[in-house]
């Protein structure tokens, strides 16, 4: 196994696919990547693009690939093969023609003392959930408005 992935020390995981319509990219996407690496945030395992053509037509290009390891290549130390071909189909399948996709699989590595420790404590997850953005800004609308 690779030393990226001790699973008796790794931190939550998390996938993610971040659409881009028009396939439009700022190019501010690896950069930030690379500082949440850098940074211990993050330790990024997998990452690919996907991409639907106007024709219908699909392709990924996984981390390995020259064109995205160039960009890339850096955020990407120990890549593991997480993303399966067939993932990486069905995901370019469910785009609308002429947008991309950047699929990421991440470690949250600044969680991964603590899970250590809820584990060696026979701790128990027994609820994980993302609240979006727009959930917590109207909550916060409310607030102000009381």
């Amino acid at each position: 196994m690779p030393t990226a992935l001790q699973l008796d020390k790794i931190g939550p995981v998390d996938v993610a696919v971040i659409v881009f319509e028009g396939n439009q990219f700022s190019g501010q996407v690896a950069p930030a990547l690379l500082d949440l690496h850098r940074s211990d945030v993050v330790h990024i395992i997998d990452l690919a693009f996907v991409a639907r053509a106007e024709d219908g037509s699909t392709i990924a290009l996984e981390i390995e690939d020259p064109t995205i390891a160039e960009h890339f290549g850096g955020i990407v130390e120990d890549p593991v093969d997480l993303l399966s071909d067939d993932d990486l189909g069905d995901i370019a399948e469910g785009l609308e023609p002429g947008n991309s996709a950047l699929v990421i699989v991440w470690e949250n590595s600044w969680a991964a003392a603590f899970t250590t420790a809820v584990r060696n404590s026979n701790g128990e997850v027994i609820l994980h959930d993302r609240i979006p953005r727009e959930i917590v800004e109207a909550a916060v609308a409310a607030l102000d408005e009381e």
